[in-house]
């Protein structure tokens, strides 16, 4: 699994990992991911070494906020539901990220295209973090927003596992 050069050095205090995940639209899935993955970070004290968004590899939702069933489930969860709109990934947005993590095998190659490729190898699968290779079902398709947040879960916790594996948390109040 590929270690990020994250902006700043383990223990250093200016350190803040920047994650954008990356789906189809930007209203389900990594919608879903990008609240699970805060509500996670902000459970273990160490929100201020993040900052954390999400973005779109089409323009067909742009504007428009999260997926009604997104929202039921953030809510049934009890994971609170953060402000957002719609909107596509940027060259900006690569160059301001340290991690972007895709949904599925579309949404990299998507991004791989529209980004002339990952020079800084930067993009990687959710579920990658699971040691799975393979997709997070899409719930606009599906209807199965309890199988998606499942997936979403288990991803974003084996994203914490891998940086704190990796020592690239200075929260002091992070532990195994």
């Amino acid at each position: 699994m590929q270690t990020w050069a994250i902006s700043g050095n383990s223990g250093q205090s200016t350190m803040t990992i920047r994650v954008l995940f990356v789906c189809h639209g930007n209203i389900c899935r990594s919608t879903m991911a990008q609240f699970v993955f805060q509500h996670l970070v902000n459970q273990i004290g160490a929100d201020d070494d993040f900052v954390i968004d999400s973005r779109a590899t089409s323009t067909e939702e742009t504007g428009n906020a999260p997926h009604r069933g997104t929202v039921r489930k953030m809510k049934e969860q009890g994971i609170p539901v953060l402000p957002h709109t719609a909107s596509q990934i940027t060259m900006t947005d690569y160059k301001n990220s340290d991690m972007i993590i895709a949904m599925d095998d579309a949404n990299v190659r998507s991004l791989n295209r529209m980004l002339c490729g990952d020079p800084e190898e930067k993009i990687v699968k959710l579920l990658s973090f699971c040691s799975l290779d393979r997709d997070i079902a899409d719930p606009w398709y599906t209807g199965d927003f309890d199988a998606t947040y499942n997936d979403i879960l288990m991803g974003c916790r084996g994203l914490i596992s891998h940086l704190k594996a990796h020592g690239l948390f200075r929260s002091s109040l992070i532990s195994d």
